[in-house]
């Protein structure tokens, strides 16, 4: 078919579409399709220039950056003792494939030659993005002899998500906002139970804090709050909340009332003989307990005194304790800090090793993001430190040795004051009838 046929063919069905927008653009709305919210300038506009550059560059960026090969020997003899070695002066690129179109950029495969490795082309990722005129560029390698290049070509995450949310899908799973290629980021406590939060002041630890509030606020899950700066932050959720501690003698109280509930749970699972409470019928099941613990840092300060100092300690072995436990029990724990290394408190690492999502906002310091994220990747702590005072809320998400870039919802006021008005679910503590409050030393009706 002449290249001129299938210009017209295209023009003529893309003039036919537009001409009968108003007759399908409704009825598939109607199926669910969200017609209007495809990215159609990208897909007819942006898409095929960005292709276009990919292919026109590829030559050129793989021989500099070391990509290509050669088939021939890299070495000559020359006379009876003498051997020269050199590059080969034409080698070959790695065959690209067609690059397949999503929301935010594109996504194509390449083709190893035989005896490469990914490591070179993880290092020319920085170089794809400049060459190609894109935003990001992610290398991974999910086939042996194969690389996938993620192509990212404007910034998803530019501006304020919007505070409406989809329906949790599954129990204990939350959409609090977006990831770097435009999905939405769901946090999903039963494949990754407790997770940590860090960030400079005003980075955005707050706002995910309550975006993952107002996400599970709807479902059949108990919210246990700890916010030792008066209550100022989680307080806004009222009587959604199951209990909440606002300074460090309620949070002793309010921990060492979990691990009650987290000790009467273990029995009702030996007595039925299983071995989560998941594995329990419904109608033994107890309800999941969500604690979120805003400011841990507040949990290890002491003025001197020995009463402060034993107080502190209580704390972080409780919290170690909740973690350890919890995670079969339907008790899950989601920690929010400046800091989380050992210079403020003891047994912070420990508490810190059993966190397995990782979330890192803008930090004043690499130490503070190696904390969080040094042992998942070190891409990610330098993804980390290059998010600037304007991405209030943009992090850097790790979990299961992978990472992305992300950004939590907006949770205004209205959002908060509905959540604040809605009631916990009934009896979520076996230990205790609801509603309950802590004090220092157990749990007191």
């Amino acid at each position: 078919m002449p290249a001129s046929l299938v210009v017209w063919v295209l023009t003529a069905l893309i003039l036919v579409g537009v001409l009968t927008q108003r007759w399908w653009e409704p009825r598939l709305a109607a199926r669910g399709i969200p017609v209007r919210r495809w990215p159609w300038r990208w897909w007819l506009v942006g898409y095929p220039g960005t292709a276009l550059r990919i292919f026109s560059t590829w030559r050129r960026l793989a021989h500099l950056n070391g990509l290509s090969v050669s088939t021939s020997p890299d070495r000559r003899v020359i006379g009876r003792d003498l051997v020269v070695q050199g590059q080969a002066l034409r080698p070959r690129p790695p065959r690209l494939s067609l690059p397949v179109p999503t929301k935010t950029g594109l996504r194509l495969r390449v083709l190893l030659h035989p005896g490469q490795t990914p490591a070179p082309y993880f290092t020319a990722a920085r170089a794809m993005e400049h060459a190609w005129h894109v935003h990001g560029v992610r290398v991974t390698s999910p086939r042996r002899g194969q690389v996938l290049i993620h192509v990212t070509a404007l910034d998803p995450l530019t501006g304020d998500v919007p505070s409406v949310r989809a329906p949790a899908e599954a129990l204990l799973s939350a959409d609090v906002g977006r990831i770097e290629d435009g999905e939405p980021w769901v946090v999903d406590l039963r494949r990754v139970p407790h997770w940590l939060i860090t960030g400079a002041t005003q980075s955005g630890k707050s706002s995910l804090l309550a975006a993952l509030v107002l996400a599970l606020a709807p479902q059949p899950v108990g919210l246990v709050g700890i916010d030792c700066k008066g209550g100022m932050e989680l307080g806004l959720f009222g009587g959604r909340l199951s209990a909440l501690a606002i300074d460090r003698t309620e949070a002793v109280g309010l921990l060492s009332g979990v691990i009650e509930e987290i000790q009467a749970r273990m029995r009702v699972c030996r007595e039925a003989g299983k071995r989560s409470v998941w594995d329990l019928p419904d109608h033994l099941r107890p309800v999941p307990l969500v604690v979120i613990v805003d400011e841990l840092a507040e949990l290890y300060l002491t003025d001197g005194s020995r009463e402060s100092k034993d107080e502190a300690e209580q704390c972080g072995t409780l919290l170690l304790r909740v973690a350890q436990l919890g995670a079969a029990l339907g008790v899950h724990l989601v920690i929010a800090g400046q800091r989380v290394g050992s210079d403020i408190g003891p047994r912070v690492t420990a508490l810190r090793a059993q966190l397995g999502g990782r979330v890192a906002h803008r930090a004043h310091d690499e130490a503070s993001a190696e904390m969080t994220l040094g042992d998942i990747n070190p891409d990610a702590v330098i993804t980390a430190l290059n998010i600037t005072e304007d991405e209030q809320g943009v992090a850097v998400v790790a979990m299961g040795g992978r990472w992305m870039r992300s950004r939590s919802r907006l949770v205004t006021t209205a959002d908060a004051a509905e959540v604040a008005r809605t009631d916990p679910p009934a009896n979520p503590f076996l230990t205790q009838p609801d509603p309950v409050t802590f004090e220092k030393g157990g749990v007191a009706a």
